[in-house]
């Protein structure tokens, strides 16, 4: 059963994501509002919940693969980034993002189902979207050293 942020209840959830690079820019998804949930509306990087059985790389590499259509080198980890929110005495989201900086290796990006819109931006350009960046995407971009 979900909640409103389009999350398992009671569960903390493993998100693995990645900070893509390609020729000095880096890589923004933004999902489709049918999608709903926590993320919608605001860019973020490119990522997914982690499957049972799946080492981290792999699930980055999926879930950059399917939102994206790119494939990627995953390099260094960035600290863990988490998210709880509350309403009043429940836990209605608990969300570890594992975020690992990485570097476009091939395909073209075009944007998977679930992402209306990808798009690369240069480090000035991601100052200038800072306001319509997701809230929780922010310190893992200070972690990066992209801005």
């Amino acid at each position: 059963m979900g909640n409103q942020h389009g999350m398992p209840e009671g569960r903390i959830v493993v998100s693995v994501g990645a900070v893509v690079l390609d020729d000095g820019r880096v890589l923004l998804v933004k999902h489709v509002p049918e999608r709903r949930g926590f993320w919608q509306d605001r860019w973020i990087f490119p990522g997914g919940k982690l499957e049972l059985g799946e080492c981290v790389a792999a699930g980055i590499r999926r879930e950059v693969r399917e939102e994206t259509n790119l494939e990627i080198e995953v390099t260094s980890p960035l600290p863990v980034a988490e998210r709880i929110v509350r309403d009043g005495s429940q836990v209605t989201l608990h969300v570890l993002y594992i975020t690992y900086m990485a570097r476009r290796i091939g395909g073209e990006l075009r944007p998977g189902s679930d992402v209306g819109q990808a798009r690369w931006v240069t480090p000035a350009e991601l100052g200038d979207l800072w306001d319509e960046l997701h809230e929780d995407t922010r310190p893992i971009a200070r972690n990066a050293g992209i801005l």
